[in-house]
């Protein structure tokens, strides 16, 4: 089988939400353990001047629905950016992987040429080639704020591993 757009996305994307999840399930998990609230993680950074944690995940979720939306030529559904519980922002992470799955294939595959125009910015846009958009600033971008949303929680003392980010849905950890 030869790589597309929609087998270099959809899967990827699925999976990185999806252990994203297991992560979070960890971290309610772990905060049941020490007897505390998890939702004070809601508002966790690495530093001052960085997103918290509810936005890294709200990122996330939306660097794949938008990518996957545009590849496609299609309107992503839009959220209210409004969670400030773990049960919202899993929720959210529910409600993303939901409208990946009504993404078919079709809609994705014969597309790498297209020109792709999206925001960079405040006021700024960047055109892309559709494979160029997803290997170059999707893939990469949803990848930074998974890991972001990795790191918040290890620092604040989940137990979390590599397998965790890598495997953690299909490990059942």
């Amino acid at each position: 089988m030869s790589l597309t757009l929609s087998s270099a996305s959809l899967p990827i994307f699925r999976t990185g939400l999806a252990n994203l999840d297991h992560c979070l399930a960890k971290a309610e998990a772990n905060a049941a353990a020490r007897k505390f609230d998890p939702n004070v993680l809601v508002g966790v950074r690495l530093a001052p001047d960085m997103l918290p944690f509810a936005a890294q995940i709200r990122i996330a979720g939306d660097a794949a629905k938008l990518a996957v939306a545009r590849m496609a030529g299609i309107e992503a559904p839009k959220f209210e950016d409004n969670e400030s519980t773990f049960a919202e922002l899993r929720e959210r992470i529910a409600k993303t992987q939901a409208w990946l799955e009504t993404i078919s294939p079709a809609q994705l595959d014969g597309r790498e040429d297209v020109d792709i125009t999206f925001p960079v910015g405040r006021d700024k846009t960047r055109t892309m080639k559709g494979e160029a958009y997803l290997k170059h600033w999707a893939l990469p971008n949803f990848f930074f704020h998974v890991t972001t949303a990795y790191a918040l929680l290890r620092h604040n003392g989940v137990d979390l591993g590599k397998s965790d980010y890598l495997l953690g849905a299909q490990a059942g950890n």
